[in-house]
């Protein structure tokens, strides 16, 4: 069998990425900061890995998840000296089939991509996730218009939660958006964004938000 795996530098988190997902970092510490620029000077990406065990500044004994998600590297900017902040968006998802912690105590792994799923419609059946999630970008994106008219110069704005194109008749999308959104532990997220099939990962959302009455 042939071997098609890529090293890509794994940045470990306490969170779960999903393609098409937005992810903001901030970054200071000088491994992390090596890679970010390496990436920037390559394909402009990196990957994303829930940790299992260990903590995300640990240099040693951290255990992170098989399957992980590509991050592609959007903007960046370096307001406060030595703190860089960068806006990541999920890309492809990709399977771990080696790692190794360099001596600055960065995992660098051998990947392989996990095929992109299929676009199936939305069903009848988990309609009542879309009317939610349409609700809820309805709601982001009022409270946004609502920020940006009353802002001033030392305003914020309100960060994206999720990216345009809005693919509300796709259950992919549609189904790894609320898992984003919903308050589900992360080590379920982490099984909802490993499974291969969207209409099968929406209908677990469904199913959740029928037992805590959210639908």
């Amino acid at each position: 069998m042939a071997d098609n795996s890529v090293p890509l530098p794994i940045f470990a988190l306490g969170t779960v990425l999903f393609p098409g997902g937005l992810l903001p970092l901030r970054v200071f510490e000088a491994r992390y900061m090596d890679m970010i620029r390496n990436a920037m000077r390559g394909s402009g990406e990196f990957g994303v890995c829930l940790i299992r065990k260990g903590q995300e500044v640990a240099e040693r004994g951290v255990e992170t998840a098989e399957i992980g998600c590509r991050a592609r590297i959007d903007d960046w900017s370096m307001e406060q000296l030595g703190v860089l902040q960068i806006a990541t968006t999920g890309t492809e998802r990709f399977r771990i089939v080696a790692r190794r912690l360099q001596p600055d105590g960065l995992l660098v792994a051998d990947v392989e991509p996990i095929d992109e799923e299929h676009v199936v419609a939305v069903s009848s059946e988990a309609a009542p996730c879309q009317v939610l999630l349409r609700r809820i970008v309805e709601r982001l994106e009022g409270d946004r218009e609502g920020k940006d008219a009353s802002k001033t110069d030392d305003d914020e704005a309100l960060p994206l939660l999720i990216a345009k194109p809005y693919l509300f008749d796709d259950s992919t999308w549609v189904g790894n958006r609320l898992c984003e959104l919903l308050p589900i532990p992360v080590s379920a997220k982490q099984k909802l964004m490993a499974l291969t099939d969207g209409p099968t990962r929406l209908d677990i959302v469904l199913r959740y938000l029928k037992q805590h009455g959210i639908v």
